[in-house]
């Protein structure tokens, strides 16, 4: 096989959901068969921990809630 055309084929591979989806599954059968060893060697449980935390901006004041102050004159 042309190590080109492997390379080609297993890059589309890659790319698809289904690569995706598999690899999410090894991944928490991993996480899951650790943690079982760790609880077992007399480790705590895993927390369970947020992933993402939504950080919410200040909505801008509108020219009309600013309040309006005096101009001062500068000096030269």
């Amino acid at each position: 096989m042309n190590t080109y055309e492997f390379e080609a084929a297993f890059d589309q591979f890659l790319q698809r959901h289904e690569y995706d989806e598999a690899e999410h599954y090894l991944f928490s059968m991993v996480r899951l068969a650790f943690a079982a060893g760790w609880r077992a060697a007399g480790g705590d449980p895993p927390k369970a921990e947020r992933l993402f935390e939504l950080i919410l901006t200040p909505k801008p004041k509108q020219p009309s809630e600013t309040p309006t102050e005096p101009e001062t004159p500068t000096e030269p």
